[in-house]
Formats: C-alpha cells, sequence, structure tokens
C-alpha cells in the first residue's frame, strides 16, 4: 500500500483504504458505471431503502477480502512463498474482487436473460479494454490471473484464492452482500458473526491440495453464515414483489432492444445502466414499460410455497389453474442450494472443512444445522396475469386444494 491511501468510508466496514493504483482502477470507466447498477435489481420496489449500488459491493467485497486473507496469514498454514509472493497474492485478491462484477448489465439477472450473455463473458471483454490494461498493468496484475478468479477460465494456480473471490461457499463476494443487503432492506435474518467466521479461517491440506476452511470455534459462526443466506433468499431475492417485477422488466427489455445482439459490442452494453433503461422505458408504449414506470402489478400472487420438499400441493394448483386460466398463469419456479461442492470438485470433495476435536471433518457432519440445509431449497409463486384473469378466483383454488389436503 502507498504511504497515503486512498480512505472511502463505508457503511457496513467503515474506512476501506485503497493505495494510488487501486484509485486509479475504480476511476475507470467500467468501475464507475458500477455506480449506476442497482446491487439487488428490483427489489427497491419491495423494500424502498435497498438501493445500494454494485460499486459498494465491489468495495465491500475487497474489505471482506482483506479482512479473511490477513485471518489466513495471521493464523499460518496458508500457501504463501515468502513475503514477496504474499504481497502479490493479496494484491491480485483485491483486484479481482473490485472486479468481480465488472460484466454486469442493468439489473443484473434480468438483463443476462433478454440479452443471453452472462456476465462473466462481458468481464472477458471488459478486461481487454485499453482502459483497463493500462489499470492492471499499474497494478502489476495480468487480466488472465484476474479472470481465472473470477470466472475459473483459464483455471486458477490458487484455489484458495479462488475459493475467495467466486468460491460456492467461503467467497468474500458473499461475504459481503449478505451483510450489505441486510443492511438495506432491514431484514435482521441476513445478518451472521461475520467477526467470528472470519477470524476462524484456516487453510487445510485436503487430497494433497491446500483448501479454505473453518476451525472448530467458528462452527457456530458459519452455521450463522449458511442461515443468512437461506433467510436473505427466502425473506429477499425471491420475494414475490421483487420477482414479479423482474417478470415485468424481461417484457419491458424485449421492447427497448428488440435486436439483442446490437449489445453484443463491449462499447456498446457499456453505454447502458439502471438509469438509461428507465429513460429508454419512459417512451416505451407497451404494458410492461408502463407498469414499471408506475408500479403497477400486472401480475397477483395466487399462492406461494417456500422452501417445501413435497410439491404435490404446488403441482395440483398448477394444474388446475393452468385448466381454468390457460397461458394467464406463470408458475415462478426458483431453488438454490444453501451450501455446495467446490466448484469443478472431484470424488469426496468437501463442502467446507471443519477443524474439530476429531481431526478435519466436513461441515456436513459437523453441524447438524448445515446438514439440513445443504439439499436444494425451493420457492415456487403462482401468479395470474390481473388483465387476463380472476384473482380471487385463483386464490379460492388453491386454498380448496391445500385445505382438501391436510
Amino acid at each position: 500500500m502507498s504511504s497515503s491511501p486512498k480512505r472511502i468510508f463505508d457503511p457496513v466496514h467503515h474506512f476501506i483504504e485503497l493505495d494510488a493504483a487501486e484509485t486509479a482502477l475504480l476511476d475507470t470507466r467500467p468501475m464507475q458505471r458500477l455506480r449506476r447498477l442497482r446491487q439487488l435489481g428490483l427489489a427497491y420496489l419491495a423494500f424502498p431503502a435497498a438501493e445500494h449500488s454494485r460499486f459498494s459491493h465491489a468495495l465491500g467485497a475487497l474489505a471482506m477480502g482483506e479482512r479473511a486473507f490477513a485471518a489466513l496469514r495471521a493464523h499460518g498454514g496458508a500457501p504463501f512463498a515468502d513475503e514477496r509472493d504474499y504481497l502479490a497474492q493479496r494484491r491480485l485478491l483485491r483486484v479481482a474482487l473490485l472486479l468481480h462484477d465488472v460484466g454486469h448489465g442493468p439489473f443484473s439477472h434480468a438483463c443476462e436473460a433478454v440479452l443471453g450473455v452472462r456476465h462473466e463473458a462481458r468481464t472477458r471483454a471488459i478486461l481487454a479494454l485499453d482502459e483497463m490494461r493500462v489499470a492492471l498493468a499499474a497494478l502489476e496484475v495480468e487480466p488472465r490471473d484476474v479472470l481465472s478468479l473470477v470466472t475459473g477460465e483459464p483455471a486458477p494456480q490458487s484455489g484458495v484464492l479462488k475459493e475467495l473471490v467466486s468460491g460456492p461457499n467461503l467467497d468474500a463476494d458473499r461475504m459481503d452482500y449478505l451483510q450489505r443487503d441486510a443492511y438495506f432492506t432491514g431484514v435482521a435474518g441476513g445478518r451472521y458473526d461475520v467477526d467470528q467466521l472470519a477470524g476462524s479461517l484456516r487453510v487445510f491440506e485436503l487430497h494433497a491440495q491446500p483448501l479454505l476452511g473453518v476451525d472448530g470455534r467458528g462452527l457456530v459462526a458459519l452455521e450463522s453464515f449458511v442461515l443468512a443466506r437461506y433467510m436473505m433468499f427466502a425473506t429477499v431475492y425471491f420475494h414475490h414483489t421483487t420477482r414479479m417485477f423482474e417478470r415485468v422488466l424481461q417484457e419491458a427489455l424485449l421492447e427497448i432492444w428488440p435486436d439483442p445482439s446490437a449489445l453484443d459490442p463491449i462499447e456498446a452494453f457499456l453505454e447502458w445502466d439502471d438509469a438509461r433503461v428507465f429513460e429508454a422505458l419512459r417512451g416505451a408504449p407497451g404494458k410492461a414499460a408502463a407498469a414499471l414506470r408506475d408500479r403497477r402489478k400486472l401480475y397477483g400472487l395466487a399462492i406461494e410455497f417456500n422452501a417445501e420438499r413435497d410439491l404435490s400441493s404446488y403441482d395440483e394448483c398448477l394444474q388446475a389453474l393452468r385448466e381454468r386460466f390457460g397461458d394467464a398463469v406463470w408458475a415462478d419456479e426458483q431453488q438454490q442450494l444453501m451450501h455446495r461442492l467446490p466448484l469443478l470438485h472431484h470424488g469426496d470433495a468437501a463442502t467446507v472443512p471443519v477443524q474439530t476435536h476429531a481431526g478435519l471433518v466436513d461441515a456436513t457432519r459437523a453441524s447438524d444445522v448445515i446438514a439440513k440445509l445443504s439439499g436444494p431449497a425451493y420457492w415456487r409463486k403462482l401468479f395470474i396475469r390481473r388483465d387476463a384473469a380472476d384473482l380471487d378466483e385463483a386464490r379460492r383454488i388453491c386454498r380448496t386444494i391445500v385445505a382438501g389436503r391436510r
């Protein structure tokens, strides 16, 4: 770090420090564009304070990565050849975390569904821009190494760094966004014991490979982390109002982007942010655009089944509604794994190794809570298009079916 670092105050992590070269990276056009992309997309229509940006999240991910990396070094066992190697890995980690979301489009997942290009591919194109290559060269970081940690292609040299940037369980990305999203939505269930979890991170040898894990004293913190993720999906990410407006947004984006391939060139893609989408919607004539402008609900929620493994009631309701209302029914089916196997795992790979008095064991064996949350959790919602069907009747049909199955 330089002798006079830039200090940025953040409501979640407080002061975040960057050196001159990192600050120059922040000042690039692709990074500044992240200020104009909401981290939670349309969730602000259900949670009015959820206006925070992907830019603030990028800084928060860096802050969490710095805490995690410091804990690994303090407790030994981390794969650093020497001080120079430690500083190089730390620099690469910080840069990759700043850039991990740089390829996102406006309203993220709705945008990807319409344009058909994943944000990882956009990241590759963005890092090839002259402006970004100059900024990374000043940091002595190769674009290839950043892509390796963000996208997994090419295969990363360090599995520990990959886990911290974009791993399935203990990444700094998730460690920040859970805190940040809970803070701005006001959802208490999304909070977890971040101090204990970060301080408990360790590097273990498993099958002759270094793997990020948790000291046994941090097991309860890991449980709180997994539970926080579950609560945020149940409460915020799959909230019925958010999901409904995301559906409407996809319809509206098809109105303003009749030829999605026109945004394939990276410079054309970077011209779009949340504000420009809404400016385009201002003059769009369709119902979806008008619904987003005025927060009108084109769809009504008939019934929802949250995190239920028995889907027989859901299936019966869906069949009955489609028989009655046909295409006016929208079935929103979401599922998530709260605790996952590592990316590109082989054989008996662990989810998160935990050091206990009995030795190194998998988190699903060390904790009944994590074991119970390790399978897929399902969220199913049935919506009715209000202008094409009777919502009250749809709700009565579903209530009758559910009551009859009790």
